[in-house]
């Protein structure tokens, strides 16, 4: 499935969950402090040490919200960013993985753990220091057949092999849901084979990207001498991979460009994509990808393919050799010696995230074998995490949201009435999953060698790109998930029209079973409703009931929608990410109408829910807080975040959300349910003037 199209409420966008802290935007702390409060109990839910009294929350709610939790919290080594919800939860997580894993690996899994085996081996392998240290000669003999690089045939030969591996440079290829028939699977080849984390790195000419990129090269050089390459040779080596890589990039869509999806698909077939690329030689490659009869074929941006076309044909073999030997390994690095991970750790931690230490082998460890067999982990995980009585209740809550969805509906005077019927239908056909999937996924097909994790990651990776290449040509299958249970994530999928909410975010601070329902609502309630909203943001409200994409608004919905979205591209565009570096609002711009749509939508369902629910609201009362004031609180801390300064700065070239921050503030100001709550007086800095206030949902 294209990442693209996988709307998250998240924090990640990147496998890259490496993070002192992110210098706080510009925020002002009044020097009149608010009246001291009533000393009435804090609700179950809420983190009171978290709260700065000092602060104002009508002037800067973040700070008022998070202020005390902020200046009391250190970044963990290893860790490029840490986060009151999503790191707290998943570290709770993985401790609780890796005991599974270690009583699996002895021998000794927890009982009903399928494919105990593998797991236990695959894990096993991983934590097998000594043997990585050995893995050099393993490597050396794949790369002399992978890199044989002669001539055009061996060419594709060769990055068909590797992308049978998961290996993929130069482009990627996989299966897609066709966007316009949202009942088939399709073959998509789209732009890749890049090492930096963004294309923009490579063609921006301000002084930190070119610090960057002369970083990236000595890095690389770095690595081809560990390959046993002359500092000499490793330094031409280096400077060729990044000539390569940057005429790729300079042929690369922007990640604002690829939130169009109709930017994202040309189905050309085949025999458009061999038209398209002839240098290329499609057919070797197909059949060594693991893919020799595909047909149906999106070309993501044919342009890309055209400067593939033009690099097959005009590239030297030495310099195809060099390129693939580069990819090759950094496709594997965590399963070679130490010195690799190492200089790995020591480009990314200077440059990339600022993270002191590198991440412990056991938490790697983990992370691979949920990656590789993530559905056979999250049997024994649920059984010890998720309860019925979460799940029943949960699923309450996203109905509760969705109805307010469809109330919200009535009041929007610019969306005319054939386009909010469209609307309608829309919704109530939203899939909603939670916690795990009906039926898990099957692995009894993948190979794991105990004795080598290089065999065993190359062998997982293998796995999976066959289990994805075999879907083309064949219907949808709709009860797919693709996240794993224990990850601390949610996310919309416009072809499936479904929302989706892991057992792994179903924990406090997002879900507490002894919170009031306001601070759920305010936490994991905003969650579903950022979700539901997605389907209707400027990229999501492009697909229809059933998740094809087509265009259901009326002319003059369509110029309304746009004229209310602009409000809130600009909105953001006028916010500072860190020091110099303003915030993307045409790239976030996905996310922060999910964030301003979906606090609106869950506060309205709080509302309902506690005028129906005599008990909850009852529970909800007697407290420092009122219920509203509960929720929005249970919002803010869900976001209490710091970031490292060089992580910041990636997040704000690649990250599609806003910094936690303006997740808070930016929305807050928009809302009159919040300037309520907190008695704002027009203003102040919470509330946004009439005329500049946006409202999309």
């Amino acid at each position: 499935m294209r990442k693209a199209l996988l709307a998250a409420c998240c924090l990640l966008v990147s496998a890259c969950k490496t993070a002192e802290p992110a210098p706080q935007p510009p925020q002002t702390t009044p020097e009149q402090p608010q009246p001291a409060p009533e000393a009435k109990p804090l609700p179950p839910g809420l983190d009171g040490a978290a709260i700065n009294d000092k602060a104002d929350p009508c002037e800067d709610f973040y700070e008022y919200a998070c202020g005390n939790w902020v200046k009391s919290t250190e970044i963990p080594a290893d860790r490029p960013r840490w986060s009151r919800g999503f790191d707290t939860i998943a570290a709770r997580n993985e401790e609780l993985l890796r005991d599974i894993l270690e009583s699996t690996a002895k021998g000794k899994a927890p009982e009903g753990t399928p494919y105990a085996q593998k797991l236990g081996d695959f894990y096993g392998s991983c934590m097998d220091e000594a043997q990585l240290e050995a893995s050099l000669p393993a490597l050396k003999a794949q790369l002399a057949k992978l890199t044989a690089v002669k001539n055009a045939k061996d060419l594709a030969q060769v990055v068909g092999t590797m992308h049978a591996q998961s290996v993929f440079p130069l482009f990627r290829f996989g299966s897609s849901t066709d966007l316009k028939d949202a009942t088939q699977v399709i073959g998509e080849v789209d732009q890749g084979g890049l090492g930096l984390p963004d294309r923009d790195y490579y063609v921006k000419e301000d002084e930190k990207s070119k610090a960057l990129r002369a970083a990236y090269v000595e890095h690389m050089k770095n690595i081809f001498v560990l390959l046993g390459e002359t500092p000499e040779q490793a330094a031409k080596s280096a400077a060729s991979v990044m000539e390569t890589e940057t005429a790729l990039a300079k042929g690369s869509l922007t990640r604002v460009e690829r939130r169009d999806p109709h930017k994202l698909y040309h189905r050309l077939e085949r025999k458009g994509l061999k038209q398209t690329a002839p240098g290329f030689q499609w057919d070797v490659y197909f059949t060594a990808a693991g893919a020799r009869d595909v047909q149906p074929i999106n070309v993501s941006h044919p342009p890309f393919f055209q400067e593939v076309d033009r690099l097959a044909k005009t590239l030297k073999p030495e310099a195809w050799r060099t390129y693939l030997t580069w990819h090759y390994v950094s496709g594997v690095t965590p399963a070679l010696p130490k010195s690799f991970q190492d200089e790995r750790f020591r480009f990314t931690a200077e440059n990339l995230t600022g993270a002191k230490e590198d991440v412990p082998r056991w938490k790697k460890c983990v992370r691979f074998t949920n990656g590789a067999l993530g559905e056979a982990l999250a049997v024994p995980f649920i059984t010890k995490t998720f309860g019925e009585d979460g799940k029943k209740t949960t699923l309450q809550m996203v109905e509760e949201i969705e109805k307010a969805f469809e109330r919200n509906l009535d009041t929007l005077a610019w969306m005319d009435a054939a386009t909010r019927e469209q609307a309608l239908v829309k919704v109530r056909k939203i899939v909603n999953k939670i916690g795990y999937p009906d039926k898990w996924r099957n692995y009894d097909d993948m190979k794991v060698e105990r004795g080598s994790f290089l065999g065993s990651l190359l062998n997982a990776s293998a796995f999976e790109q066959a289990r994805q290449l075999a879907k083309i040509g064949k219907p949808v299958d709709k009860t797919e998930w693709f996240m794993s249970p224990p990850t601390v994530n949610a996310y919309y999928n416009p072809p499936f029209n479904e929302i989706v909410f892991p057992a792994g975010i179903l924990q406090p601070p997002f879900f507490n079973r002894e919170a009031s329902a306001a601070v759920n609502f305010g936490a994991m309630g905003m969650v579903v409703g950022h979700e539901i909203t997605h389907g209707f943001d400027d990229e999501g409200r492009q697909f229809d009931a059933q998740g094809n994409l087509r265009d259901w608004w009326t002319p003059a919905s369509d110029k309304a929608f746009r004229e209310r979205v602009a409000c809130v591209k600009n909105q953001y565009d006028g916010y500072t990410a860190i020091d110099d570096v303003k915030l993307n609002g045409a790239l976030t711009l996905g996310e922060n109408v999910a964030d301003l749509g979906g606090l609106k939508l869950a506060h309205a369902a709080m509302e309902a829910w506690l005028a129906r629910d005599a008990e909850a609201a009852k529970k909800a009362e007697g407290y420092r807080y009122t219920p509203s004031q509960q929720f929005f609180l249970g919002y803010a801390q869900s976001w209490c975040s710091k970031y490292r300064d060089a992580f910041a700065r990636q997040m704000a070239v690649v990250d599609s959300h806003s910094p936690p921050y303006w997740r808070v503030n930016g929305p807050v100001v928009n809302l009159p349910s919040f300037q309520k709550a907190f008695q704002c007086k027009e203003g102040a800095k919470m509330v946004s003037p009439a005329a500049q206030r946006c409202e999309v949902w």
